[in-house]
C-alpha cells in the first residue's frame, strides 16, 4: 500500500504548504518568504529555491542556493538539513554530466543523513548514487541496489520513491533487452505515480513505455504517451523532463525511418539542453542529431569523425551505455553490409 506522493525536499513551513506537483515559481514565492524567519529555515527553505531552480533549468540560481542551504545547515548544526542541501547539490552535479562530483556529494549527504538520523535524507541519497550508477551504465554495481530501495519503499508505502526505483529497473532492463520486463514496470510506475498524484513521475514513466513501445514497432502509440507526457512537463515548467521528453521523440521518430523530423526534433532538443546546461542530454542529443544527418545523406567521413568526437565526450563523462551506442553506430558505417 501507499499513500499521496510528497516531497520532503519541501521542509518546515513549506511542508505543509506545498505539494509535489506545487508549480515552481510557487515554491520560489514560498520559500523567500521562509528564508526570512531563522537561520534553519532560511535552510530548509533554500533546499526548495534550489530544487525548484535546478528543475526549471537554472544552474547557476540552484549551484548559489544549495550551498547557501548547506552553510545556513551548517551553522544551525542540523545535519539531515545539511545531507538534504548535499543530495541537492549532487542531483544538480549528475544533471550537468560532473557525475563523479555528484557521486561526491551524494556519498557526503548519505553519512551526514545517516549522522544526523535522517532516514528519508539517506534514502534520496543512496537512490541518488544508485541513479547515477546506472546511467552511467554499471549495472552490476546498482542493479540490487535499486532492488532495495524498491522494497523499503514499498515497505514505508513511499509511492514517490517506488516510482523511482521501478523507472531504474525498467531502464535498465530495456538498456538490456528484457522489453516485456521493462514494459510492465514502467506501466506500473505510471499507475502508482498517477493514483499518488505524482505528476513529474507518470510522466517520466510515459516516456519509458513510449521508449519499449517504439522498440516494439509501434511508433504511433508511443508519440501520443510523448505528447500527454509533455503536457504535464510544461504546465510544471519541467525543462530537463520535456528537453528529454524531445529527445525521445526524436528516437522514435529515427526508429521509425522518419529522419527529417527527427533531425528537426533532435536538434530542439539540443538547443534545449545547452540553455540549461545539461551536460549529458545535450551529448545524447548529439548523437541522435549525427545518426539522423547520416541517414539523410551526410557523408561518412564527416559521421565518422563527430561520432569519434562524442565517442571522447562520453568516455569523459562516464556514460557506458550511451559510448556504446557510438561504437554500434560507428561500425554500422564502417560495415555498412552488416547494418541492422
Amino acid at each position: 500500500m501507499y499513500g499521496k506522493a510528497f516531497a520532503p525536499e519541501y521542509q518546515g513551513a513549506l511542508g505543509s504548504s506545498l505539494s509535489v506537483n506545487s508549480s515552481y515559481e510557487e515554491v520560489l514565492a514560498r520559500a523567500s518568504e521562509e528564508q526570512r524567519q531563522s537561520v534553519l529555515e532560511y535552510a530548509r527553505a533554500g533546499l526548495a529555491v534550489a530544487e525548484a531552480n535546478r528543475r526549471l533549468g537554472r544552474v547557476a540560481d540552484a549551484e548559489q542556493a544549495w550551498r547557501e542551504s548547506y552553510r545556513a545547515a551548517r551553522r544551525a548544526g542540523d545535519k539531515g538539513a545539511m545531507a538534504w542541501a548535499l543530495w541537492s547539490g549532487g542531483t544538480l552535479a549528475r544533471q550537468c554530466g560532473r557525475l563523479a562530483l555528484a557521486r561526491r556529494w551524494l556519498a557526503a549527504a548519505a553519512e551526514l543523513a545517516e549522522q544526523g538520523g535522517d532516514r528519508t535524507a539517506r534514502g534520496y541519497s543512496v537512490a541518488g548514487l544508485a541513479e547515477t550508477g546506472r546511467i552511467q551504465g554499471d549495472y552490476a554495481a546498482v542493479g540490487e541496489l535499486h532492488e532495495q530501495l524498491l522494497a523499503e519503499a514499498r515497505e514505508y508505502g513511499e509511492a514517490r520513491h517506488m516510482v523511482w526505483a521501478l523507472e531504474g529497473i525498467a531502464q535498465m532492463h530495456r538498456n538490456t533487452g528484457s522489453y516485456d520486463e521493462a514494459l510492465a514496470m514502467f506501466r506500473e510506475a505510471a499507475e502508482i505515480a498517477g493514483n499518488a498524484d505524482d505528476a513529474r513521475g507518470r510522466a517520466w514513466a510515459l516516456r519509458g513505455i513510449a521508449d519499449v513501445l517504439s522498440l516494439q514497432g509501434r511508433p504511433e502509440r508511443a508519440l501520443e504517451l510523448l505528447t500527454e507526457a509533455e503536457g504535464v512537463c510544461r504546465a510544471m515548467d519541467l525543462s530537463s523532463a520535456l528537453a528529454y521528453n524531445h529527445k525521445m521523440q526524436g528516437n522514435v521518430l529515427f526508429r521509425a525511418g522518419r529522419y527529417e523530423q527527427a533531425r528537426e526534433v533532435y536538434a530542439g532538443a539540443l538547443c534545449e539542453f545547452r540553455a540549461i546546461q545539461e551536460l549529458r542530454g545535450e551529448a545524447l542529443s548529439r548523437l541522435g542529431l549525427v545518426k539522423a544527418r547520416a541517414r539523410l545523406g551526410r557523408s561518412a567521413t564527416e559521421t565518422l569523425a563527430e561520432l569519434e568526437e562524442l565517442h571522447r565526450t562520453f568516455d569523459r563523462i562516464g556514460l557506458l551505455h550511451a559510448r556504446s551506442s557510438v561504437e554500434k553506430f560507428r561500425a554500422e558505417m564502417e560495415n555498412p553490409a552488416h547494418a541492422v
